[in-house]
């Protein structure tokens, strides 16, 4: 098949669709890695709510967006920075979306991002204020029998004076968690207002402050999530981990190095980017199982360069991206984001994500694909 797309100064040249599909797999019970992807959500378009204002869910094709994902034996990383967790999804929008999924999917493996957004940083006033509003998302998500992620906080940023101040409220924090949560350690790339996260701009300085919380709290901790796009921190960081906790990458450039891992050990699994890839990550972490680890690489590497496009700068416009996808792949009928975010980003992005998605294998429905990608074409008057 041929579609005819512009280039960035709008001169438009044929392009022929490759025609591979990424076959459909599933994971296994006891997989080689913990996979979570980090689900996204959609939006009604129909509601009379503006843009910017209250966030209105298309719950339907939502919740069958994740059990596209249990289906293949992924688990679910719900109500994270995918699901535009502070950037169009509040706390109550979290916490309904945290209700259906398990509600809907009471067997499968989730766990749900618990935070301070429902705080405003300006307002904040005081650490006992991070307290509070952090006890108050755990024991919301705990009361629905849901698993934690501890989300990083912008008000925690905004008071927290140094390293001490982040080790006293993760260590009340954990304190009230019934069972081990993940940790999420989220770069500024992703949010500029958490810059500074941990007391200090040094990582290796901040990672001190991260495993200290780790070793006084080790009954408590899962693993963490490291989301900073830097390889080399995260495998400083995965061989000082206690034998018990696990390093999930959350690095959306460089995962397949890091899953497949090196003679020291390995990272697990909690990505954005395994929003769009989820088939490429289940077929993959399916061989790795097998002990093939050349056919994860041939499956994953190629992924590489369509991941670094939809995750550049600013990277927290990602979304965008993953939406886009899910849009051309038939998961929901239209391209709008809560918070008008689907103009987060310009048109020959969207061209070339179309071109590298058709390169992967990861366009399920290349006519549909094309069709639709037309009519963004001409929705931009190409």
């Amino acid at each position: 098949m041929m579609i005819s797309l512009p280039d960035a100064k709008g001169a438009f040249s044929d392009y022929r669709l490759s025609g591979k599909t990424v076959p459909v797999a599933r994971l296994p019970e006891r997989p080689a890695r913990v996979v979570f992807s980090a689900a996204h959500v959609v939006a009604d378009p129909f509601t009379d709510n503006d843009p910017m204002g209250l966030a209105t869910v298309d719950w339907e094709a939502t919740m069958a967006f994740r059990r596209y994902l249990a289906d293949m034996g992924l688990g679910i990383a719900e109500a994270m920075d995918t699901a535009q967790r502070g950037m169009g999804l509040d706390w109550p929008g979290a916490l309904e979306l945290i209700r259906r999924t398990r509600q809907e999917l009471p067997g499968a493996l989730v766990f749900n991002g618990c935070g301070t957004d429902h705080l405003d940083p300006a307002a904040t006033r005081s650490l006992d204020d991070v307290r509070r509003a952090y006890f108050e998302q755990v024991e919301a998500i705990q009361a629905l029998g849901g698993r934690l992620i501890l989300m990083a906080s912008r008000a925690l940023t905004a008071v927290a004076s140094g390293p001490d101040d982040y080790v006293s409220v993760y260590r009340d924090v954990l304190g009230r968690c019934d069972n081990p949560v993940i940790l999420h350690w989220l770069g500024d790339m992703f949010d500029p207002a958490l810059a500074g996260y941990w007391g200090t701009d040094s990582f290796d300085q901040a990672m001190e402050t991260v495993l200290a919380i780790i070793a006084e709290n080790e009954s408590k901790v899962d693993g963490i999530k490291i989301s900073l796009l830097d390889k080399d921190k995260e495998i400083q960081m995965r061989r000082r981990l206690p034998a018990g906790v696990k390093m999930y990458t959350g690095d959306d450039f460089n995962y397949p190095e890091l899953i497949a891992g090196d003679e020291h050990g390995f990272s697990h699994a909690l990505l954005g980017i395994f929003d769009p890839l989820a088939p490429a990550a289940a077929h993959a972490v399916a061989k790795l199982g097998d002990g093939d680890v050349k056919a994860f690489r041939d499956r994953l590497d190629p992924t590489v360069p369509l991941a670094r496009l939809i995750f550049r700068a600013p990277t927290q416009h990602y979304k965008t991206g993953v939406v886009f996808l899910a849009w051309l792949n038939g998961f929901q009928d239209h391209f709008v984001m809560l918070g008008g975010a689907q103009a987060k980003r310009p048109l020959p992005y969207f061209v070339e994500a179309f071109k590298l998605a058709d390169d992967c294998g990861l366009l399920r429905d290349p006519d549909m694909a094309a069709d639709r990608m037309r009519r963004l074409l001409a929705l931009y008057g190409a």
